[in-house]
């Protein structure tokens, strides 16, 4: 259980994956999360840095979708316009719409990854769907009583990954 816990690979930002990167790794299609992995919540949309990026990975051929735990209101307004598949309401760690996302990608576990900013949400539901689970740190963290606890419980995760990627 530990195993899908830990993120494939930690990047500083969604930045740092970049198209050649993904290809590199065999990977044609990425799920991603929206909220605090994209954006903050108070983007409403895409930011231009965010919209670039999603523009170099459709220009290198990189499919993307959208599975987010947000509620139908937040997400189709975050996704108006991008022209992909997108769910809300995903109840991740649940595999369901990860998987409907590769069913509309025509892709499969082994060429996507899902990228998040949650261990217990975002990587666990990537891993349990057999896919490389990318983790970013959040942009900028919710303060309240539930999220400084859930941030408390991924640390030992977070240093088991550490050390057994030898970084400091």
């Amino acid at each position: 259980m530990i195993s899908k816990l830990l993120p494939t690979k930690i990047y500083k930002d969604i930045y740092e994956i970049t198209p050649d990167e993904i290809a590199s790794q065999g990977i044609r299609a990425l799920i991603l999360d929206i909220d605090n992995t994209l954006v903050t919540y108070d983007d409403p949309t895409p930011t231009e840095s965010v919209s670039a990026w999603l523009c170099a990975m459709h220009t290198a051929g990189i499919q993307t979708a959208f599975v987010s735990n947000n509620h139908a209101e937040r997400v189709e307004g975050f996704c108006k316009g991008l022209c992909c598949y997108f769910h809300a309401d995903a109840k991740k760690p649940s595999r369901k719409y990860l998987r409907l996302a590769m069913d509309h990608m025509g892709t499969t576990a082994d060429d996507t990854a899902c990228v998040g900013d949650q261990l217990f949400t975002d990587v666990l539901a990537g891993k349990r769907a057999g896919m490389r689970a990318f983790l970013v740190p959040p942009i900028k963290d919710k303060r309240t009583l539930f999220f400084r606890a859930k941030r408390l419980l991924e640390k030992p995760f977070l240093r088991i990954y550490y050390k057994k990627n030898n970084k400091a």
